[in-house]
């Protein structure tokens, strides 16, 4: 999925301090509301970076932590979105890359991180030949985002030999609730092959010390390229009595799966939802897909009256769509799915990109997706935001971003997106391309001021074409500084508020 993506930015440049773009007076895609409470902050200066995930911590709501790649990288929030800092030594020192993010809280209020890592790909898109040495790799933080231990926990790991295969964009997953398995954390991924991908899964019960010997959880393998036809997109969450749901993408399938006895077996995989194909073409973007997201409503109750939604996009309608479904009995039985984006039918514009939420404690249901409605020619990109109120039934669409970009397929803007929400507070993290007509360098942004982090140093305050650093390789030898980073690329960080019941 990402690798290519990863393996280019090795040697660029890093930024540690956070950004405010400049004002602009553009208005939000064909005159949609302003999400509510809306603020904006960038997290980078430009660089190779996409890819971000977002979690809240539901024991301290006030703490959010923003991760993204490449490297490893975490941004972290003690106030609620309002200032940001950034994490140092999150990154490994013994790989030449290491990306594919995803983060989330535990019960106790640990937060963790998740990556691959590699030194060589493999043949481009046939990742599982010609690869080497890599694995997933665990980071925690027990002080809630802020700092990170110093050595992070093997989840799996392929040894440097021939024929081995190549570990793929793995998401984690924390068990927050009453149930019988509370603090358990999961993580399943796409493992590459010479011959096929698999859909394996771990498990871990000691607050993410160790982990279990991965076992592979699909009904059948997929294809071995990273196209339509292989397993992809692995997505999970967890119920009020520690069911664990799972969902992932088989060509132009969602396909389903449960473990009720916390990540020891699971029930047999079905497919749920018939899509278009979950890979496709979106015009400046080098590649682009529609893999599924899923989220319970942890109020509804046990697993037999579990509300879970399940989110993806396809381009069913000709233009790209972002579309929903919903479970009201655990996932036995699926809704139609309801068309999220509400501009017109077969407008041209495209959506895509999606991430769901679903508020633990009012269960509303929240999606992010990139935007192109209101541009004839379907370049110009916001980011908006979706929410429904009453069960995933109707969406409404808001603003979240009122000035566009404009991509450019020669930088990679990533796989996905990530959003988190929390009594009415709704967090999405994104990628967009900083040169806003796709080619040309942006102007200037203004530097932001930062909470000086207790303990640290102040960040200093630059704007990004000053915030160059030289990238060092793990034999500490400074690296040639470029005196143009190939990607443009910055990570944002949007945080909205909703009144009760809105």
């Amino acid at each position: 999925m990402t690798m290519r993506s990863i393996a280019a930015a090795t040697a660029l440049s890093l930024c540690s301090c956070l950004y405010t773009a400049s004002a602009g007076a553009e208005t939000p895609a064909a005159e949609m509301p302003r999400a509510p409470g809306a603020q904006i902050t960038t997290l980078t200066a430009p660089g190779y970076f996409s890819e971000p995930s977002v979690a809240v911590n539901p024991g301290n709501p006030q703490q959010v932590v923003v991760a993204y790649q490449v490297p490893t990288h975490i941004a972290y929030s003690t106030d609620a979105g309002a200032t940001w800092l950034h994490a140092k030594n999150v990154a490994p020192a013994d790989f030449k890359v290491n990306g594919d993010v995803s983060v989330t809280y535990d019960s106790k209020g640990h937060a963790f991180v998740c990556y691959i890592a590699f030194n060589k790909l493999g043949t481009f898109n046939y990742w599982g030949h010609a690869t080497n040495k890599n694995g997933i790799y665990l980071r925690r933080s027990l002080d809630g985002g802020k700092t990170w231990e110093a050595s992070p926990v093997t989840v799996s790991e392929q040894q440097q030999q021939p024929g081995v295969p190549m570990e793929d964009k793995p998401y984690v997953v924390a068990d927050t609730s009453h149930g019988p398995y509370a603090g358990n954390l999961y993580i399943a991924w796409t493992r590459w092959g010479l011959k096929d991908s698999r859909m394996v899964f771990t498990r871990s019960t000691d607050d993410g010390k160790s982990w279990t010997t991965p076992v592979e959880i699909d009904q059948h393998p997929g294809l071995p390229r990273d196209d339509n036809g292989a397993l992809e997109g692995f997505d999970g969450a967890v119920g009020a009595d520690s069911t664990l749901y799972a969902v992932w993408s088989e060509g132009d399938d969602i396909q389903f799966t449960i473990s009720r006895d916390g990540g020891k077996s699971f029930s047999r995989v079905r497919n749920i939802l018939h899509t278009a194909p979950i890979m496709f073409a979106v015009q400046d973007f080098q590649r682009a897909n529609g893999f599924p997201q899923i989220a319970v409503d942890p109020r509804s109750g046990d697993h037999k009256h579990a509300h879970l939604y399940v989110t993806w996009s396809d381009y069913r309608n000709g233009d790209i769509d972002v579309f929903c479904a919903r479970s009201e009995n655990g996932g036995r039985t699926w809704s139609e799915p309801v068309r999220v984006n509400d501009d017109p039918v077969h407008d041209g514009s495209d959506q895509f990109y999606q991430w769901l939420t679903v508020d633990p404690v009012n269960g509303a249901v929240s999606i992010l997706f990139y935007d192109r409605r209101g541009d004839q020619e379907n370049r110009k990109t916001f980011v908006t935001l979706a929410r429904s109120v009453d069960g995933g039934k109707s969406f409404h669409n808001y603003a979240w971003s009122v000035k566009p970009f404009v991509a450019n397929d020669q930088e990679f803007m990533g796989d996905y997106s990530g959003i988190a929400s929390y009594n009415n507070r709704v967090y999405g993290a994104w990628t967009e391309d900083a040169t806003p007509t796709g080619g040309r360098p942006a102007a200037k942004a203004t530097a932001a001021k930062i909470a000086p982090d207790r303990g640290q140093d102040k960040a200093k305050e630059r704007a990004p074409d000053q915030a160059k650093e030289q990238a060092q390789d793990k034999s500490g030898e400074k690296k040639k500084e470029e005196p143009t980073a190939r990607n443009h690329t910055i990570i944002r960080v949007g945080v909205a508020e909703f009144p009760a019941g809105r």
